[in-house]
C-alpha cells in the first residue's frame, strides 16, 4: 500500500547486528526502502555477543550511511523483535539472503515469530546481490583487524573506523 493511494502507510523492519554496516546490507536497505513505505533499521543490542562496535556507533555509523534514503531511519533495541515490533505497529520483518544455509537459519525464525505473533508478522526475504552474496561482517572484521582494504566492502566512513579500531 502506497501513501498516495490513501492507505495506511506499510512498514517494515530490517533487524541485524550490523558490526559493521557492508555494502550488501546497504543493498537490502535500499531495494526495501523502494518496497516500503516506511523502513526502520534495528539494530539489536544482543547480549550473547561480543560486538567490535558499540550500538550507539553502529547506530551512529548506520545513520551515516542512510542519509539518502527518506524513508528510513535507525533505532536500536533490545528484547524480542516481535514485542519492539508490536509496541510499534509494525508487521513485516525484512531480512537478506546470501545462500541456502541462511534460509534453513530465517525460515526457522520466521515461522517461529509468526506462529508466537499469532500470525501478525510476516517476513520478506530479499536476496542478496550477486555482487554481495560472499560478504559478511564477520569478513569484513577478520579482513581489518589484519589491516586488509575494506573499502570494496564497506562505506568509507565505515572502512576508517574499522582501521582507527584496529590501528588502537
Amino acid at each position: 500500500m502506497r501513501k498516495n493511494e490513501g492507505k495506511s502507510l506499510s512498514r517494515a523492519i530490517y533487524p541485524g547486528s550490523f558490526d559493521p554496516v557492508t555494502y550488501g546490507h546497504l543493498d537490502i536497505i535500499k531495494r526495501s526502502s523502494a518496497m516500503f513505505d516506511e523502513v526502520i533499521v534495528g539494530v539489536l543490542n544482543n547480549s550473547t555477543k561480543n560486538p567490535l562496535f558499540s550500538i550507539a556507533e553502529r547506530t551512529q555509523m548506520l545513520e551515516e550511511v542512510i542519509r539518502e534514503f527518506d524513508n528510513v531511519s535507525v533505532i536500536c533495541f533490545d528484547g524480542l523483535l516481535i514485542d519492539y515490533m508490536r509496541e510499534h505497529d509494525i508487521s513485516v520483518i525484512v531480512r537478506g539472503l546470501r545462500a541456502i544455509t541462511d534460509f534453513d537459519y530465517e525460515l526457522q525464525i520466521a515461522q517461529s515469530n509468526r506462529k508466537v505473533s499469532k500470525e501478525t508478522i510476516d517476513t520478506v526475504f530479499l536476496t542478496t546481490s550477486i555482487d554481495y552474496a560472499y560478504l559478511s561482517s564477520s569478513i569484513v572484521r577478520e579482513y581489518a583487524s589484519y589491516g586488509t582494504d575494506v573499502s570494496d566492502f564497506v562505506p568509507p566512513l565505515v572502512a576508517e573506523r574499522l582501521n582507527n579500531r584496529f590501528m588502537q
